[in-house]
């Protein structure tokens, strides 16, 4: 199996929910009971488990940029708009939002992180981009596309 940002997103969020248990718990005792003495270490263990959610979330977003794979589509888009670039003396440009790009971007590989898997019709692979994404969506038929990362907003 391998770990994936979700994985550790999803272990995060279960460590959160046990902080939230064991810290429910411990309120539930009345202060300056024989039991409320008691439960020192099962607050501590709260901290514990809180500060072990955060380390998670900090993991999966390392996990995340070290998986960063260029989407290498021998040209490039707009990576909110897809294939909505105009480029003039060198400078390439959004036509739907405006961004530019100091260099003809349309000419260069496509340098956006990849984040979906494409499967065509005959089963093949490609990796994409958001950008590229939006543009297969509307030229390919049959084609099934599936986010690499799921916990992901679709474009």
């Amino acid at each position: 199996m391998s770990v994936t940002p979700a994985h550790l997103r999803t272990l995060a969020s279960r460590a959160e929910a046990l902080t939230a248990e064991v810290r429910a718990l411990c309120e539930s005792v009345p202060a300056g009971s024989p039991e409320s003495e008691q439960l020192a270490e099962a607050r501590q263990a709260a901290q514990w488990l809180a500060r072990g959610a955060e380390d998670l979330e900090r993991a999966a977003a390392d996990l995340a940029r070290f998986q960063v794979q260029p989407c290498r589509m021998p040209w490039s888009v707009c990576p909110e708009h897809g294939n909505t670039l105009s480029s003039a003396a060198g400078v390439s440009t959004c036509r739907v939002c405006g961004r530019t790009w100091n260099y003809t971007r349309m000419s260069q590989p496509c340098q956006e992180p990849v984040t979906w898997k494409v499967f065509d019709r005959a089963g093949t692979e490609t990796r994409m981009c958001d950008g590229h994404v939006l543009g297969a969506r509307a030229a390919t038929q049959g084609a099934t596309f599936i986010r690499l990362d799921p916990a992901a907003p679709h474009p």
